[in-house]
This record gives C-alpha cells, structure tokens and sequence, in this order.
C-alpha cells in the first residue's frame, strides 16, 4: 500500500509493517457510530460487538435513527447490557447530534480538529472516542492516539521510551508521530497490531 513507503523511512516502525492492515472505510449512519463507541468503553472487543449487535436489534431493519434512540425507554437499554452511566452518555449523543443537525455529510466536510473539538462538548465522549471515530467510522488516515493505551505500551517497546512521566511520554510520542502523516493513523493500526502479537 502507498502509505508503506513514507512510513518506512522511520527505520524503528519499517519493521512492524509487515502484512497489510484493515482498509480505512468511510460508515455510515456516524452518529450511531459515536454510540458505538461509548457502548464499547472499557470493555472488551468481543463483549462491546455482542452489545452493540443487541442494541441494533431494538430497531427495525437494525437502522436506528436519533429520534428512535430518544425514544427508547432506559430500562430496555439496561436490559441489553447497557450500563445506566452509558445509556446517559447515548442519550446525550442522541440529544446533542438531534439538536445540532449532526449528519454524516456535516461531519465529513469538517476537519479532524473540528469533529474533535465539535464531538468532545457531549458529555461521556472525550478526545480518544472522538479518534477512534475518525478512524474506524470517518476513515480519517493521519489520525494519532496519543493517549491510547496500546500505543503508549507499543511505542514505549518499539522507541525504548519511558513511560514512568506521562507527560514526557506524550511528547515523545507525539514529536516521533509527527514524521508519519499524512498516514498516522495506518502506523497506528500497525503498531496496535504488533503489540498484540508482541507483548
């Protein structure tokens, strides 16, 4: 893939590119996405997707809208899983992306600074759900993470960083990442990869 050469020139990550990662792809339906996410906090991969696939499933054709969301009573998201703390971020979400006329084309026309600086005032959605949202659901290529915890673990092995000082880290990281864009996000997508089988 195109991005393969310029991120080899940082002789550290060249190594961890083998193989090919999942495509960026553009979802539709963004708002819904946001939910996703929140529904997906601190829970693993395979819990977070049996979740999200029950909540689709409250929705005719699995295609829930904003309104229908607002809709919902409280007590059938609990009853899917939902904990009553992230059914109060879905609503938020649902209420905010209602009253703001969030649509996929308003967010695709906007930067990733914009979405994160727009998305960040919902309460429950902070800067690194707004990141995996422009990855995983805008299919944003030059997105970096810098307070994943994956990352910050592949990174701290890969650049031999220390990560006893947080905020030394980040800068670190940060400064390292800088050389990779426009393609932050596939160096991410790789080095979350490599972490897996590596550490």
């Amino acid at each position: 893939m195109s991005y393969k050469k310029h991120l080899q020139k940082d002789k550290r990550l060249a190594p961890i590119l083998k193989g090919e990662t999942d495509l960026l792809v553009l979802q539709k339906n963004i708002p819904i996405r946001l939910m996703a996410s929140i529904i997906s906090q601190q829970l693993s991969t395979k819990v977070a997707a049996i979740i999200f696939e029950r909540f689709l499933s409250l929705y005719p054709a699995k295609k829930p809208t904003i309104q229908k969301v607002l809709d919902t009573p409280e007590e059938t998201l609990r009853a899917i899983g939902i904990s009553y703390a992230k059914i109060n971020y879905i609503y938020a979400v649902a209420k905010f992306c209602f009253e703001h006329t969030i649509t996929d084309k308003k967010l695709q026309q906007l930067s990733n600074e914009k979405i994160i600086e727009l998305l960040t005032q919902i309460k429950g959605v902070g800067k690194w759900t707004v990141e995996m949202l422009l990855m995983f659901s805008l299919g944003r290529e030059d997105v970096f993470a810098v307070d994943d915890l994956g990352i910050q673990q592949a990174m701290t092995k890969c650049y031999n960083l220390d990560p006893t000082n947080k905020k030394e880290l980040k800068a670190n990281m940060l400064a390292i990442a800088e050389a990779w864009s426009p393609y932050k996000t596939y160096a991410c997508l790789h080095l979350w990869r490599w972490k897996d089988e590596k550490l």
